[in-house]
């Protein structure tokens, strides 16, 4: 008679982690021999699950892995942006003297592009994501998103966002509300009553954010900044110019007009110069990232400075840095920048 032999159930670095009580990075180092210090109380728990639970490393997975894993994807809307061709020079920068390849994907701010990219950079086996554009606002994309990353996490893939995205991993949080409310409030201290607002599309948090500090400071400064004096489009040139066109044939007693990033913000001077208008004797024109552009436009343009480099920077280095937690939320300041392009409003006669 044949006796049947149960299979005995393979064990995972995972398991050695459970049991040890120690994250998968710190078990990972261990057994690999990583030239990251870990503390020897960590290390002897380590050594003594594998002991107890018989593990046996897989050393062709072990080398597949060192072979592969030299990527990292980056996903952002469009890296003709001068926004996202700044934070990737940044990304570039570490990422090359880790020796590591970028994989960038352009979603063309389309959710369900990024998802798609998620899957693609998984199947790639990259050893880490950063996200460098803006949240939506859209809870079902955030719950299928934050079920890939899971498993992204799962398999040791670490992830950083640029912005507010209430999701899991490491997050590099530009001040975009706290700089919109000193841009604003300094405009409105010249003597703006009347201020447009030509903003990017609804769904991304980045407006949201930028939008609130305008009007907390207006509110501060017994201003007004009704809905119908705020105009959204597409966040480039020729959105910011038609947007502008929208707001002043619908408000035109305007006198600034606050462009939520500076290619809309050259869009709004093309507009005006359409229509004849000075800057900033007639209209005042304000932007916001401090592009290089902004310092070379005829005015100058006020706007707000981002450290867009650094924060690309940053945000490399947490996706690299296993002792970074995946928690982590720190926030980069945002600086307002005066140039030529916005004065105190004409006196009417």
């Amino acid at each position: 008679m044949t006796q049947r032999t149960t299979a005995t159930p393979t064990v995972t670095l995972s398991d050695v982690a459970a049991r040890a009580g120690v994250s998968l990075a710190t078990a990972s180092r261990v057994i690999n021999n990583s030239a990251k210090p870990v503390a020897p109380e960590l290390r002897t728990r380590v050594l003594s699950a594998v002991e107890d639970l018989h593990y046996v490393p897989n050393v062709h997975a072990q080398n597949l892995a060192r072979a592969q894993r030299t990527a990292v994807g980056v996903i952002v809307h469009d890296v003709s942006d001068p926004y996202f061709a700044e934070i990737t020079r940044g990304l570039q920068r570490v990422a090359a003297a880790h020796g590591r390849l970028l994989l960038i994907c352009n979603s063309y701010r389309d959710p369900e592009r990024e998802l798609e990219y998620v899957a693609l950079l998984r199947a790639q086996q990259c050893q880490a994501l950063v996200l460098a554009g803006s949240g939506y606002h859209d809870p079902q994309f955030a719950e299928r998103l934050d079920e890939h990353l899971r498993a992204l996490e799962a398999i040791g893939v670490r992830v950083s966002a640029i912005g507010r995205h209430d999701l899991r991993g490491a997050t590099v949080r530009p001040e975009n509300e706290a700089g919109a409310f000193a841009l604003g409030e300094r405009l409105f201290a010249t003597g703006h009553t009347r201020a447009g607002v030509v903003a990017g599309p609804r769904i991304l948090t980045t407006i949201t954010d930028r939008l609130a500090g305008l009007r907390r400071a207006a509110e501060l400064c017994g201003r007004e900044l009704p809905d119908e004096q705020v105009v959204y489009a597409d966040f480039s040139r020729d959105g910011g110019e038609a947007a502008t066109h929208t707001l002043l044939d619908a408000a035109p007693g305007t006198t600034a007009v606050v462009a939520l990033n500076d290619a809309m913000a050259v869009g709004v001077l093309a507009a005006a110069r359409a229509r004849g208008l000075r800057v900033p004797e007639e209209l005042s024109v304000l932007g916001f990232d401090d592009m290089p552009i902004a310092r070379d436009v005829t005015p100058a343009l006020t706007t707000v400075r981002l450290p867009l480099v650094e924060m690309g920077e940053r945000a490399m280095t947490l996706v690299l840095s296993e002792d970074a937690d995946s928690g982590h939320d720190e926030t980069v300041p945002a600086t307002v920048v005066w140039r030529d392009s916005c004065a105190p409003p004409r006196r009417m006669p």
